[in-house]
């Protein structure tokens, strides 16, 4: 019989709340931040861009050593320092003079994100939910993706009404706040402080225990074959992503201007929640999950080569970001969820945390990357195509990557 009262439900929901916090600070908010520094200072792109990168580096060892850091100080500790991180790391953007402190700013900012990012989602949800984790995933990442589209309008608004400061230490405190709630009472519960099972089942489904179903270390991870292509497939889509992103406000703010930009990245965040549903649905009646994230890709891309028409209407612009953002969440999501089926409950937090530890070592480098092709070109026209040239090279690869074991045996 299952529990009307069951406590996953809470968690959910607060995973949620967690996710659009994280996100919308930590992942959307970057792009945002670029620009108004480089409006503040007039620093060059490419510095600007650094912090950017610096952002999403800094944070690749912590997410390796998530699971490490959780068992020895506990998930709630862990998910409000980093919040607290996080907030001090906005607002040294918000603050910073020198392209030295932007970077420190950077740091810790990023430090600070990926303690309310994928990992962190997953690790919250997994106690609760076994069968039915994907489909708790996806309601939790709808919070990533709803993230964007409050946080990337309200940046510019907040912004423009009060300043960059003040906007960050307003969204700082609110965030802080409400994840010290949830840490002091709600993270700090597991199923069997409540006498209650995943999936909110009458009784625990039993454990096999064998030798294979140990906990893999680092090295046996990358010698899995299905490990190495999930891991390449996630790192090249979202460093194509990612770097695409990091610089699409800056790039469309120019020809609809800044609130109409933030409306578009909006609506790019909004889409993948769309594109997550569409994928959920898929999932249910059977389709490869490796095929679905190169279907997911190939929308991309061609939401990527409609950008090449931004100077011949404004409809480009509004196509663009809607197919793009279509995929925004699958790139994150469907991962992990891969993971699930192609590998044993004991070796799957390990290849997630180390799978998103390399795509983001990975894709930090990809809004410098951007940012140096736009500084190799004046012309506006150039540099579309040759952004939209090296995001669809890459896109293409991370679809290679995924077929590559695509053929390989789903079991749980």
């Amino acid at each position: 019989m299952r529990d009307k009262h069951f406590f996953g439900h809470t968690v959910l929901r607060c995973t949620f709340i967690l996710a659009m916090l994280g996100w919308g600070i930590g992942f959307y908010g970057p792009p945002i931040y670029l620009q108004a520094v480089m409006e503040r200072t007039g620093w060059p792109i490419a510095q600007v861009s650094g912090a950017v990168t610096l952002h999403f580096l800094s944070g690749t060892l912590v997410i390796a050593n998530l699971p490490r850091l959780y068992a020895r100080f506990g998930v709630p500790a862990i998910t409000l320092a980093g919040c607290v991180m996080l907030g001090i790391g906005v607002n040294i953007w918000a603050r910073a003079d020198t392209v030295q402190v932007l970077y420190l700013g950077a740091i810790c900012s990023g430090i600070g994100w990926v303690t309310l990012g994928a990992t962190a989602v997953n690790t919250l949800i997994a106690p609760w939910y076994v069968k039915e984790r994907p489909k708790a995933l996806g309601k939790a990442y709808n919070g990533a993706s709803l993230g964007g589209v409050i946080f990337s309008p309200l940046w510019v608004v907040l912004i423009e009404r009060f300043g960059f400061a003040v906007a960050a230490l307003m969204v700082s405190l609110v965030a802080v706040v409400v994840i010290a709630g949830f840490s002091l009472r709600v993270f700090n519960r597991t199923p069997r402080d409540l006498g209650q099972h995943p999936d909110n089942q009458a009784q625990a489904e039993p454990a096999s225990v064998s030798q294979a179903d140990s906990p893999w270390t680092t090295a046996q991870a990358f010698r899995s074959g299905s490990f190495r292509s999930l891991a390449a497939g996630m790192s090249l889509g979202l460093f194509a992503q990612i770097g695409l992103i990091a610089h699409l406000y800056s790039l469309l703010s120019t020809r609809l201007g800044s609130y109409e930009a933030s409306l578009a990245m909006a609506l790019a965040t909004a889409s993948a929640m769309g594109g997550r549903y569409v994928a959920a649905h898929l999932m249910i009646g059977g389709f490869n999950r490796r095929h679905l994230a190169c279907l997911g890709y190939a929308v991309q891309l061609l939401g990527t080569l409609m950008l090449l028409g931004l100077d011949l209407h404004p409809a480009f612009a509004w196509a663009a970001v809607l197919l793009i953002g279509s995929g925004i969440g699958n790139a994150t999501s469907l991962p992990p969820l891969i993971a699930q089926v192609e590998f044993n409950r004991a070796h799957t937090a390990k290849v997630i945390a180390l799978m998103v530890a390399v795509s983001q070592a990975t894709y930090a480098c990809a809004p410098a990357f951007f940012g140096l092709i736009r500084s190799f070109f004046d012309d506006p026209g150039h540099t579309i195509m040759a952004m939209v040239g090296a995001t669809v090279a890459v896109q293409l690869l991370a679809m290679l990557s995924f077929c590559r074991n695509s053929s390989t045996r789903e079991r749980k």
